[in-house]
């Protein structure tokens, strides 16, 4: 069977050294998608697409097994948070905020793939974001991003640290903010959390 790892075939957009920072070109991407809005420390929605995301992104990762033999571990979840009025983006207003809930895909899987696993998710569970899930190409581009650790709510020194990095080195933030979570934080101390923070830029 053959062995595909994806966090190390595309390592630059998947790990960062604690406290770094970088500029990296991302390029595109296929990722199953499903987009909302809400706090998502309180949004139903927000743990639905969740769910829904991670059992859609299992089954395929199986169905490919059996039919291609080839494996590969399932990617960390991701996810693009906005406000329409991006000046505005913060986390006082996190009540307002829009996000895509996002899984990064091999580059063979297609929608005839996803399409076929949703009818095989849904026989075994009701998930109700599941038929909200699409199959998206998606580049970030040139972007900045540090490794931020700790807990999700202490995000804002790390954040800040970035902006300024973007800043002193010539460039503006462009896009949507980007947080890439590393570890599971339903088994993971809070303080111990790995998650890259990454923002699109533009050269002034």
């Amino acid at each position: 069977m053959k062995k595909v790892d994806l966090k190390k075939k595309y390592k630059p957009f998947y790990s960062e050294r604690k406290g770094s920072m970088s500029i990296v070109e991302v390029p595109e991407f296929k990722y199953l998608q499903c987009s909302g809005q809400g706090n998502p420390n309180t949004s139903a929605d927000y743990q639905n697409a969740i769910e829904a995301l991670y059992a859609l992104s299992y089954k395929i990762k199986f169905a490919i097994r059996e039919s291609k033999d080839v494996d590969y571990g399932v990617m960390p979840l991701e996810c693009l948070w906005w406000m329409d009025d991006m000046n505005e983006f913060s986390r006082d207003r996190i009540d307002e905020w829009k996000w895509s809930a996002m899984i990064m895909q091999p580059n063979f899987i297609t929608k005839e793939i996803v399409e076929a696993a949703c009818q095989e998710v849904s026989k075994k569970k009701e998930l109700p974001y599941l038929d909200k899930i699409e199959l998206v190409d998606f580049c970030d581009g040139l972007s900045a991003q540090i490794m931020h650790i700790g807990s999700y709510a202490n995000e804002a020194p790390s954040i800040d640290k970035l902006h300024k990095y973007i800043a002193g080195n010539g460039f503006e933030r462009h896009g949507k903010h980007r947080e890439i979570y590393l570890n599971d934080p339903r088994r993971t101390a809070p303080e111990n959390l790995k998650t890259i923070i990454r923002q699109p830029i533009v050269k002034l």
